[in-house]
C-alpha cells in the first residue's frame, strides 16, 4: 500500500458480551511490482474480514486482538487482511509475458518472433562432454524384448546383489 493511500471502510461493530465482534469491508490501493516483467503498477484490492476484539488476554487466545479499554485499534486486524490478500507472485496485467530469458528485454516491447540461435544456452559445454548420443533402450523397449524378464519393471538388485535377476542371459 502506498503511503498516505486513500482506503475505503465499511466498518460494524457488534457487543458480545465479553469484547466486540468487527465486521469490516475495505478497498485499498496497491502499489508493487511485476513478478514477470518487473514493472511498477498499481492496483486496487477489495478484502472482507470478521475479527474478535477480546476485553481481557484470556477470551482472545494468544493470537487475538485485544480492546484497550474503550478502545479498539483496527490497524493490526486491517494489515493482517490485507497482507494475507495480497498475491504471491502479483503481476501488472494477466496476459503479462515477462522477460527473456536470453537476453532480459520486456517481451511485451520485443518485436514479433523475438528469438536467439539455438546454441543450447548454459548446457551447450556439456553436449559434448559424452561423445555421440547412443541409442538405449526406453521402457518399452524393455517390455518388447524377450530376454529382459518382460515385465517392464526394473530390476531388482537387493536380494541377489547383481543388476540381473536369477536366471537372466547376459547380452
Amino acid at each position: 500500500m502506498p503511503a498516505g493511500g486513500e482506503l475505503k471502510l465499511d466498518v460494524q461493530l457488534e457487543d458480545v458480551g465479553d469484547g466486540v465482534l468487527v465486521t469490516a469491508q475495505v478497498t485499498a490501493p496497491l502499489v508493487g511490482e511485476c513478478a514477470r516483467c518487473l514493472d511498477e503498477f498499481s492496483a486496487r484490492t477489495h478484502v472482507r474480514f470478521r475479527e474478535m476484539f477480546a476485553a481481557a488476554a484470556g477470551g482472545s487466545g494468544d493470537d487475538g486482538y485485544l480492546l484497550d479499554g474503550d478502545l479498539l485499534d483496527l490497524e493490526p486486524a486491517l494489515r493482517d487482511a490485507l497482507v494475507l490478500d495480497l498475491p504471491l507472485s502479483p503481476l501488472c496485467r494477466p496476459d503479462c509475458a515477462g522477460l527473456c530469458s536470453r537476453c532480459g528485454i520486456k517481451l511485451a516491447d520485443a518485436e514479433p518472433g523475438h528469438a536467439h540461435p539455438g546454441d543450447g544456452g548454459v548446457w551447450a559445454v556439456l553436449k559434448d562432454l559424452f561423445g555421440p548420443e547412443e541409442s538405449e533402450p526406453t521402457g518399452d523397449d524393455r517390455v518388447a524384448d524377450p530376454e529382459s524378464g518382460g515385465n517392464g519393471r526394473p530390476e531388482d538388485t537387493s536380494l541377489t546383489g547383481t543388476s540381473r535377476p536369477e536366471g537372466s542371459k547376459e547380452r
